[in-house]
């Protein structure tokens, strides 16, 4: 059974089945990221007034997950042309959560922890940023390493 094609109401251009499966493997991707971000927020709970480490983590980690992926998937081998919107769009993006990163600045300001919640709106995407960069460069040594 096919899926049948629709026309974007703004653009007027048609979507083929490509572009359904394309949606649905981000969908199935965010469920199972959104799926372990909460179990890590369950194994981890934040205290009501303590710090967010298990957003900080998951995003840091979800940060270093998408730079070993990009690498692997861009200089290494090629993948199937739906990996990497599965994987990288939908499980790490629904894995990271910079909405609850958002969520939880403004608790901490809430709370009276203004301090904290601007040490955590600016220490988030540094470490963010610092894990892409850390493990692009990491996987990269470790894959010229592993050459002949």
């Amino acid at each position: 059974m096919s899926v049948p094609e629709q026309r974007d109401k703004r653009s007027g251009r048609q979507w083929s089945g490509r572009q359904w499966s394309v949606v649905a493997v981000v969908a199935l991707g965010g469920a199972i990221g959104a799926c372990g971000r909460y179990g890590a927020s369950l194994i981890w709970a934040t205290p009501p007034g303590g710090f967010p480490w298990t957003t900080l983590v998951v995003n840091v980690v979800g940060c270093a997950v998408i730079g070993v992926f990009m690498v692997v998937i861009s200089e290494v081998r090629s993948a199937h042309r739906l990996v990497r919107p599965f994987f990288g769009t939908g499980v790490l993006g629904g894995f990271t959560t910079f909405s609850t990163y958002a969520v939880d600045i403004e608790r901490l300001v809430d709370t009276g922890r203004a301090r904290t919640g601007i040490a955590y709106l600016g220490l988030t995407p540094l470490a963010a940023l610092a894990a892409v960069w850390s493990a692009v460069r990491l996987t990269r040594r470790v894959l010229a390493w592993r050459q002949p």
